[in-house]
């Protein structure tokens, strides 16, 4: 299946239960309103706000062993990174070749607190970067990738939703566009992290920290590393 086609599931679906879940931030007032004015981050564009509730309703989707587009976007991310031509099982070891840590990847990380996952959720952004030109391509060993992709969702979704992206998806005309985009540059910049510094399972959280800061604080700065990784 490809991304297109997923993505138009997506937006004809009936998605009202995990738009029901989409939370966003309180609007602030007094002294912090007007701080928030003067330097934080400029509102999305109304024109874009129904492109930012389907993008967090999409993450509040959890996968349905039920739902053939879900199985099928699973074998897809599936056969993309390990690049296979066969499918494979909804269980087994197989799926520790993407680095998930036990039977639904949910075990935690160094530095975070450990909380129960009901369901694993869909991940379009790594769907993505499963098609991606950047080519980032899971070669080290230990790496806990769709551990690291759960949590690197989790950032980039984050962001969005405290308006960090605001100016890059206004530049664009584009939310979803931005979000895989950010999170296939906050990728690079991990796997660059980990080459350079030799990273093992317990230096994730430290990792996670310095995207979080990147992601919010640095955006155009990660787009532009993905941009210049791409034209070379």
């Amino acid at each position: 299946i490809s991304f297109t086609e997923a993505l138009q599931h997506f937006q004809s679906a009936e998605l009202s239960e995990s738009r029901g879940k989409v939370w966003m931030p309180g609007r602030q007032r007094g002294l912090a309103a007007l701080l928030h004015c003067l330097w934080g981050p400029p509102p999305l564009r109304p024109q874009l706000w129904g492109e930012r509730e389907l993008a967090l309703a999409m993450a509040q989707c959890a996968l349905d062993d039920s739902e053939w587009v879900h199985m099928r976007i699973l074998q897809t991310i599936y056969r993309q990174l390990t690049r296979s031509r066969l499918g494979c099982p909804r269980y087994g070891a197989h799926w520790e070749e993407l680095g998930f840590q036990g039977r639904t990847g949910s075990d935690p990380l160094p530095g975070e607190i450990p909380r129960p996952i009901p369901k694993i959720q869909l991940n379009l952004p790594v769907f993505q970067l499963s098609f991606h030109n950047a080519g980032i391509r899971v070669i080290l060993q230990n790496f806990p990738f769709c551990i690291m992709s759960v949590n690197i969702t989790r950032i980039v979704i984050q962001a969005l939703r405290e308006e960090r992206l605001s100016r890059e998806c206004n530049r664009r005309q584009q939310v979803i566009g931005v979000l895989n985009d950010l999170y296939a540059a906050a990728f690079l910049r991990l796997f660059r992290l980990w080459k350079q510094q030799h990273g093992t399972i317990a230096d994730a959280g430290f990792f996670l920290k310095e995207l979080e800061l990147s992601a919010k604080k640095k955006p155009r700065q990660l787009l532009k590393s993905l941009e210049a990784y791409v034209s070379h």
